[in-house]
This record gives C-alpha cells, sequence and structure tokens, in this order.
C-alpha cells in the first residue's frame, strides 16, 4: 500500500472519527511506512492495533519495533494457537513457538501484558475443523501454564473460529471433510452473534485501496458492494453506513456458537442456553 492509500485511511478514518486502526498483514512491520503511518495516526488521537505473527521482531532490522510501539501505545494482537510447542509448531512451523515465547517475555520487559494501556492479545485458533472451546475458560488454561511454564503474561485472550475459505478450506476438501465442516458452522448458528459481527463495525482495506466488508471478504476478494464507494479515495461515509453487507457460507463461521471476529468470541450465549 502506497503513501496515497495510506493517507486515505487517515482521511477516512478522520470521517468518521475512528476510534482504532486495526494493521494487519501478513507482517505489518516489514511495511516501509509502518512508524510513519502509526505516527500519523496516533498524531490523529485515534487508537492504533497491529496485529503481529511476533517472531518478525526476531530478525534484523525489526529489534528496535517493540520500543517504538511501546512508545505509541499500540495495542498487540498476536497469534499462538496454543500454549503448546508441538501443536503451535505443527500449525505455524518448526521453531515458531520458542520465537513466539522469547518475543513475548521480551514484550513483557517493555511493559505489554503488564501495564493496562499496553495491551497484549494473543489468539487461539483450533488446529481442525471444530468450534473454539469457551473463550473464558481458555483464557485461563493459557495464563496458568504460560506462567507456569514460562513466567510471562498477557492482557486477554481472542479465541477465533477457522474460516471456510482459502487453504483451510482447501484442506478440508481434500480430507473430504469441507461440507460436514461446513454444515457444523450452520447447525451452531446463533442469532445472538449478529450485533457485534466485525462487518457492522468496521472496514477493511485492501492494498490497493479497495474497501471489504470484512477481512474475510478481503481473503476472497469479495469488495463491498450495493452501492458503496469501492475504494478508498473515494471514500463516502454515507454510502458506507447504509451499505448491504456482502456474504457467503463462510459468514456462518463468524456467527457460529459464541460467534468469532477479529476480536474474538461476540457473545456469551449460544443457542439453546450460555457457553
Amino acid at each position: 500500500m502506497d503513501w496515497e492509500r495510506l493517507s486515505a485511511v487517515l482521511d477516512a478514518a478522520d470521517k468518521v472519527n475512528a476510534r482504532v486502526i486495526d494493521i494487519t498483514g501478513g507482517s505489518p512491520e516489514m511495511h516501509p511506512d509502518f512508524c510513519r503511518f502509526i505516527e500519523a495516526a496516533t498524531g490523529q488521537g485515534r487508537e492504533v492495533m497491529v496485529r503481529t505473527n511476533l517472531t518478525i521482531m526476531l530478525e534484523p532490522g525489526y529489534e528496535n519495533h517493540a520500543k517504538f510501539m511501546r512508545d505509541h501505545r499500540v495495542r498487540l494482537v498476536a497469534s499462538l494457537p496454543c500454549y503448546l510447542e508441538d501443536n503451535v509448531d505443527k500449525q505455524r512451523g518448526r521453531g515458531v513457538y520458542n520465537g513466539s515465547i522469547e518475543v513475548i517475555r521480551r514484550l513483557n520487559q517493555l511493559g505489554y501484558g503488564i501495564d493496562d494501556d499496553l495491551e497484549l492479545t494473543l489468539v487461539y485458533n483450533p488446529i481442525g475443523p471444530v468450534l473454539p472451546p469457551r473463550q473464558e475458560s481458555l483464557e485461563s488454561d493459557y495464563r496458568r501454564e504460560l506462567k507456569d511454564r514460562f513466567d510471562i503474561s498477557f492482557t486477554q485472550l481472542y479465541t477465533i473460529t477457522n474460516m471456510p475459505i482459502g487453504r483451510f478450506l482447501s484442506d478440508l476438501a481434500r480430507q473430504g471433510k469441507d461440507e460436514e465442516y461446513l454444515q457444523t458452522l450452520k447447525d451452531a448458528y446463533n442469532p445472538s452473534t449478529i450485533e457485534g459481527l466485525m462487518c457492522r463495525h468496521q472496514i477493511s482495506v485492501g492494498w490497493d485501496g479497495t474497501l471489504y466488508d470484512c477481512d474475510f471478504n478481503l481473503a476472497l476478494k469479495w469488495p463491498v458492494n450495493h452501492g458503496a464507494s469501492r475504494n478508498i479515495k473515494n471514500f463516502n461515509p454515507d454510502t458506507i453506513a447504509s451499505r448491504r453487507i456482502v456474504t457467503g457460507d463462510h459468514c456462518f463461521g463468524c456467527t457460529a456458537g459464541a460467534g468469532s471476529s477479529c476480536g474474538g468470541t461476540l457473545t456469551e450465549k449460544v443457542a439453546g442456553g450460555e457457553t
């Protein structure tokens, strides 16, 4: 994303008085204007959230990014799909677990996950075609295991359902489990999740400025439709606010069980009772 489009994001955030600018990748830290953009966004008075894979901060040239983000009170959201090494390395690659633990230690030393204004959120998603467990109870497990094993702390845990798109869907299809998983999501549909869905509260912006209702539609290359502005350079708050959201079968992933979003579980209530 070039600086012209990054500036358009800042202009759009100003028009709607956005509370949070949520930066994701890949590894967004690798963008040459990463620090410049954060300085501009926080200078507007916006909260900035960065979704990091943690291990990038071990690479040459990125060692000082953690201190920079601390100084700008950036909220960090980091994938750690399990508190056990074997499960993480199986999902993310050999050595990722140990690297992630080392970075969390360094972040703790800077105050992340310790100080109230330095949020460090960890993210869990299931390895296979199942719904995630109850967020609150799993967070307790994470806290206990990571504290006992490594004496590290974090602010909160998000549980996120695996979306039936992309590589995950392709893997399910090869195993003949794609239709079964989609039916699992449909059977667990929970209308209590609707109000909190990410597509109702934020807009995703692609590298070329194209607007999407959510990150999953971005991954599918399904832009906003039904009359709304389709590029950040032509951002119109009125048409965005009144747009009809583009939906598909993958949306059942966000509405199943206790719900799922870029902010984790959406409700404690599930169909037929409480989690």
